[in-house]
């Protein structure tokens, strides 16, 4: 039997844990006219939920990561070619003669998809306009298109106003809904919450949290017990409370857990084995950040493994808050109820003292 656990990638079909409520609510959007915000730390399966709320609706869409963009060339030069995969060339060459600069495109014969290209030096702003005006003009108010933009916050960083130029194009389109998601909960709050920022109320704003504890608990238990038909409840609570229901680690230790079923059925505790063998397969990993953090970052994270208060005097509130924020930026710290560390195995790691 294959692996019934799945992480690291889009999640679907069978591997895809339940959150029926967070889809039928994007998809309430999805057939409305209106955009949508969606705010979660990394790995908590926005993209898995989105995607599948997406196909569902059986819209066009197109997707971009914008931790990929480099420069607003590349951004147009992006979209332009996801679009390409749902409008053949041959279908909108008419609207690409209205371009005021011409994009070179090509297909790739590896992978049969095409490569699109801007000169260098161009201007971007005319470049990002009239993709964007393309895209707008191929579809209609009955058949609008879903662009999903992911990472959002990373807007800033690419290129200086051009959230300032996108929020004033967007804001004249009716045929797409746009679905933006970000990880940088500070930065995407000020991003679409702050009066003074272009993208102010662009849409409807969505937290997506870890996953109900009942559901996931359900979703282990029925495919452990393909390896544990005793005790698969009292592993999938034991997952859980390792990993706080963090859908990217709770799939990652289960599918350890599972493994261990099979191959080796009569280890007592596979919980533990299988925690040490993540640890241990990540240490190099863990020791090279380790390594890139300074002082500060690593009391921090040495206090947080250790469920020890920040507040004890060793450094002044101020320098423990920017730190603080430094490492939710960089996505090693998440914020629920409290502050945390993002994966349980480097806590362990760290706990473990290497």
């Amino acid at each position: 039997m294959e692996n019934p656990f799945k992480f690291g990638t889009i999640v679907e079909d069978n591997y895809f844990t339940d959150r029926v409520k967070e889809v039928a609510y994007i998809g309430q959007f999805i057939q409305s006219a209106n955009h949508l915000v969606i705010i979660s730390p990394r790995r908590f399966g926005k993209s898995s939920v989105v995607t599948k709320a997406v196909r569902q609706s059986g819209r066009k869409h197109i997707t971009l990561n914008l931790q990929k963009v480099t420069s607003v060339s590349d951004l147009s030069a992006k979209l332009l070619r996801e679009f390409f995969k749902i409008h053949p060339l041959e279908r909108v060459r008419h609207l690409i003669t209205h371009f005021r600069i011409i994009p070179t495109i090509s297909t790739n014969p590896l992978t049969g998809m095409m490569d699109v290209s801007f000169q260098p030096g161009a201007d971007g702003t005319v470049l990002i306009e009239d993709v964007l005006t393309l895209i707008e003009n191929a579809h209609f108010e009955s058949d609008r298109l879903v662009v999903v933009l992911d990472e959002f916050q990373e807007i800033r960083d690419i290129a200086p106003k051009l959230d300032k130029q996108l929020r004033s194009i967007m804001q004249e389109q009716k045929h797409i809904n746009y679905i933006l998601l970000g990880s940088q909960e500070s930065m995407m709050t000020d991003i679409f919450e702050n009066k003074k920022s272009p993208f102010y109320h662009f849409g409807e704003l969505m937290r997506l949290g870890k996953l109900p504890r009942e559901d996931f608990h359900r979703y282990l238990s029925e495919r452990l017990a393909y390896c544990y038909p005793d005790n698969c409840e009292s592993l999938s609570d034991k997952i859980l409370d390792y990993t706080g229901c963090h859908p990217y680690y709770s799939q990652q230790l289960a599918s350890s857990v599972w493994q261990i079923g099979v191959l080796q059925p009569d280890i007592d505790d596979p919980i533990t084995e299988a925690i040490a063998n993540i640890v241990r397969t990540h240490s190099l990993d863990y020791e090279r950040l380790w390594m890139n953090f300074n002082r500060t970052n690593k009391w921090i994270m040495q206090r947080l493994a250790s469920d020890q208060p920040l507040q004890s005097g060793h450094y002044p509130t101020s320098t423990v808050y920017s730190a603080l924020k430094r490492l939710q930026k960089d996505g090693y710290v998440i914020y629920s109820d409290r502050y945390e560390l993002e994966d349980p195995f480097y806590k362990q790691w760290i706990l473990n003292g290497n």
